[in-house]
């Protein structure tokens, strides 16, 4: 990861998009400290309300991951412990952060499961993970991620194994909870219809850094960067005949990325210089921002 810089507001959603391999959950993972062994963050800063989380240590961190930031994983299955009831993994997050004990955690409990649409949370409390729906299993980890009431939630893709249907209804529940609660949620995900759907603004990322961010119907609307346009240009559009665009080659390797712009090897409008030097950010008059020479001013320099 390199270059990867942006910000949220408080009941804002971010959306964070790309192929596999672009780095959206190693950039997840860093917020929270949570980082597989043998990675590390060599510089930067990760600031959450005027705290740099980078200078924290693990036991810092385990006061603010659950409490303050929230995680909700994709795979409910392997996030919930098989040999635990609902209760005691919802309760966890409320007993450690928020010192909850007796009748009084066992109604914050139920509220949570009511939040997240449980049908008969006093009962489906006592059952275990293998008793519940994937959509059911879905939303108890994210009673899990608000059981400690946390002022941001990281989602890393959170529908993938969800149906259409049950898709839309979890959707729609996380936009209430955020309604209701005031939550800024950072949206993982490949699907582009979701972040039209559920985010405020959208960053596109590409090779370990961000390519374009900016304001969703500004990205929508006008792509800057041919990576983005490529992304839209392979959405489906009811009723076209045209055949759906592929990008050619496959994503970089991030241990050996080209020199230059990471995406000039598949891009079809590079020039020299996209090889040799590599973009810096160019503001658009849209909110939008973009690392393309495409969009630099003819004048500037190339160095080679």
């Amino acid at each position: 990861m390199d270059g990867v810089s942006f910000s949220l507001n408080a009941g804002e959603t971010l959306g964070l998009v790309g192929e596999s391999g672009s780095g959206k959950t190693t950039t997840c993972l860093s917020i929270v400290g949570l980082l597989p062994r043998g990675a590390r963050i060599v510089g930067g800063s990760v600031v959450f309300e005027g705290e740099d989380l980078t200078r924290k240590s693990q036991r810092e961190l385990r006061r603010i991951r659950g409490r303050r930031i929230a995680v909700i994983l994709q795979d409910p299955m392997a996030s919930l412990n098989p040999l635990f009831t609902i209760f005691r993994q919802v309760a966890e997050p409320a007993f450690f952060h928020q010192q909850m004990r007796g009748k009084t955690l066992r109604q914050r409990v139920k509220s949570l499961l009511a939040a997240v649409r449980i049908p008969s949370p006093e009962w489906r409390m006592r059952d275990y993970p293998h008793q519940m729906s994937g959509g059911m299993r879905q939303r108890i980890v994210g009673a899990i991620a608000l059981a400690g009431g946390p002022s941001l939630v990281i989602a890393d893709e959170p529908t993938t194994n969800l149906d259409v249907t049950i898709q839309a209804q979890y959707l729609d529940l996380l936009k209430d909870i955020q309604r209701e609660t005031g939550v800024a949620l950072i949206f993982v995900t490949h699907n582009l219809g979701i972040v039209a759907k559920m985010c405020d603004r959208v960053a596109v990322m590409y090779g370990g850094t961000i390519v374009e961010q900016g304001p969703v119907r500004a990205i929508f609307d006008d792509p800057k960067h041919p990576y983005t346009q490529a992304l839209l240009g392979s959405i489906p559009k009811l009723g076209s005949r045209d055949p759906l665009y592929a990008i050619p080659g496959q994503p970089p390797n991030l241990a050996s990325l080209p020199t230059g712009c990471a995406f000039h090897p598949r891009c079809p409008q590079a020039m020299e210089r996209c090889a040799i030097d590599e973009p810096t950010n160019v503001h658009a008059g849209d909110g939008s921002v973009a690392r393309c020479w495409l969009l630099a001013p003819a004048a500037a320099p190339s160095h080679g």
